[in-house]
């Protein structure tokens, strides 16, 4: 089971972006007013308790955290969407999505075209 963290300031997801240089990193942007974002939101939650990967996986709120939300944006040069989920490694995007295309096993599929 991995575990999910969130982030809330610019320098916890300089952290994190540094912390791609040794594992996979798996960051969620959220939106808490928006539909469709809960249902992607659950996936994730069902993707990370289900996962052996050992991976950590990070969730920002996109409103409630605006700058740390436009950091992804500029740091990854991938427009922002909300919901959006990024597989990082070394500091490189190694695939995103977002919206309805969010799912467990979307994620799965992800890490293993990563491998």
């Amino acid at each position: 089971m991995s575990e999910l963290k969130e982030l809330q300031s610019t320098e916890e997801l300089s952290q994190i972006w540094d912390q791609s240089d040794d594992k996979p990193v798996l960051l969620f942007k959220h939106s808490t007013t928006c539909p469709i974002s809960a249902g992607a939101f659950k996936e994730y939650q069902e993707f990370l308790s289900n996962s052996d990967e050992g991976l950590e996986g990070y969730m920002v709120k996109v409103i409630e955290n605006r700058d740390v939300s436009n950091q992804i944006a500029d740091q990854t040069s991938v427009k922002h969407e909300s919901p959006q989920v990024f597989l990082i490694k070394d500091k490189q995007v190694l695939w995103n999505t977002s919206h309805s295309k969010i799912t467990s096993n979307s994620i799965s599929e992800a890490l293993e075209s990563a491998k």
